[in-house]
C-alpha cells in the first residue's frame, strides 16, 4: 500500500503507523470501528446492573401500598442510575415478560405497555418515549444466534413497568435508546445465564444492560411477619453469590433453589431471572451491591457488576 502525505513534519513511521491504525478500523464491523476510533463513551466497557423496580407506577401515582420514605431510596437509587459516561443505548430484561425463546423488541417507536391492573387512572397515563434501536436488535440476535441461542422479535411490543419504571427515573428525557429482551420460558437459570454470556460483547459497543426485577418477590409475603428473616437470608447469599469468582458465583446461581429460603422469596422465579442474564453478561467481573434497603417489610438490593 502506498502512503503519501503532504506533511513535511511527519516521518516516515508516523505515516505508516497511522496507516495501519486505518486498516485495522477498516477491517472491524462498524460497531467495533467506533469502539476503537471514538475515544470517550466507546472505549469504556458499560457495567451490568440488576435493580429492583418496586411495585407498579409508585413513583409518579399513590400506589396505596408501602413506606414512603423507603420508596424515595429506592427512588434516590434509580435516578443515579446511568453510569458514566453515558451509554449510546440500553438493553433491558424485564421480569414482566416471558416468550417461548428469547424474543428482542424491534420498534423504532416502542409503545407503553401497562402491564399492570387496578392502580389510579394516571398509572395508564404514564409516558416514556425512549427511542427504540433496530439495529442493536438486530445485533442482540446475531449474537444469540452465534451461540446457538434461538431467537425471534416483536414489533409492536412496547415497555413494560419493569422496563419503563426504572429507565423513566434514570432517563427521564427519554433520550437513550432503549430495547428489551425476553425471558425464556421455563425459566431455566442456566439457559439465562447462557443468555448473558451471549451478550456481553455489547458492553463494549457503549450498550448498558439492565436486568430489572426484586431480589425478594413473594407477593403473599410482603409485610408478613416472618418474611423478613427470610428476605435477609436469602439476600446475605445472594450479596456472597455475586461477589464470587465468575465460576462459583455462576453455579451457585445455576443452584439458587438451594439457597437459604429461596423458594420463600421466590416462590416463582421470574423476577430472579433477570440476574442471571446480568450475571452471564458480567463475565469475570465480581459483584457489589450499591442498593439494598427494606421495602413492604422485607429486604431487597440490586447488583452490579463492573
Amino acid at each position: 500500500m502506498a502512503v503519501v502525505t503532504d506533511d513535511p513534519k511527519l516521518t516516515r513511521r508516523q505515516v505508516l503507523a497511522g496507516a495501519a491504525a486505518s486498516a485495522v478500523l477498516a477491517a472491524c464491523s462498524p460497531s467495533e470501528a467506533q469502539s476503537r476510533e471514538g475515544a470517550g463513551a466507546m472505549t469504556t466497557r458499560m457495567p451490568v446492573i440488576y435493580v429492583p423496580h418496586g411495585g407498579g407506577p409508585w413513583p409518579w401515582v399513590d400506589v396505596g401500598f408501602g413506606d414512603r420514605a423507603e420508596y424515595a431510596r429506592l427512588e434516590q437509587y434509580l435516578r443515579a442510575l446511568s453510569p458514566t459516561p453515558r451509554p449510546r443505548a440500553v438493553l433491558c430484561i424485564s421480569a414482566h415478560w416471558e416468550e417461548a425463546v428469547p424474543t428482542v423488541m424491534t420498534s423504532a417507536r416502542p409503545p407503553m405497555f401497562y402491564d399492570y391492573y387496578g392502580f389510579p387512572p394516571a398509572s395508564y397515563e404514564i409516558t416514556w418515549p425512549a427511542p427504540g434501536d433496530p439495529a442493536l436488535a438486530a445485533r442482540v440476535r446475531s449474537l444469540l444466534s452465534a451461540a446457538g441461542i434461538e431467537t425471534a422479535e416483536d414489533g409492536a411490543r412496547g415497555f413494560d413497568h419493569g422496563t419503563f419504571v426504572p429507565l423513566k427515573l434514570g432517563y427521564p428525557d427519554a433520550d437513550v435508546p432503549t430495547i428489551q429482551l425476553s425471558l425464556k420460558r421455563g425459566l431455566d437459570p442456566a439457559t439465562h445465564l447462557a443468555i448473558g454470556r451471549a451478550l456481553a460483547p455489547l458492553r463494549d459497543e457503549g450498550v448498558l444492560i439492565v436486568g430489572s426485577g426484586m431480589s425478594y418477590h413473594n407477593m403473599r409475603g410482603f409485610g408478613r411477619p416472618g418474611s423478613l428473616a427470610a428476605s435477609v437470608a436469602f439476600d446475605d447469599w445472594l450479596s456472597e453469590t455475586v461477589a464470587l469468582p465468575a465460576s462459583e458465583r455462576d453455579a451457585r446461581l445455576s443452584a439458587w433453589s438451594s439457597a437459604p429460603s429461596a423458594r420463600e422469596c421466590h416462590p416463582r422465579e421470574e423476577h430472579l431471572l433477570p440476574l442471571m442474564v446480568i450475571a452471564g453478561a458480567a463475565r469475570s467481573d465480581r459483584g457489589s451491591v450499591p442498593y439494598r434497603d427494606s421495602i413492604l417489610g422485607v429486604r431487597v438490593s440490586a447488583t452490579r457488576f463492573g
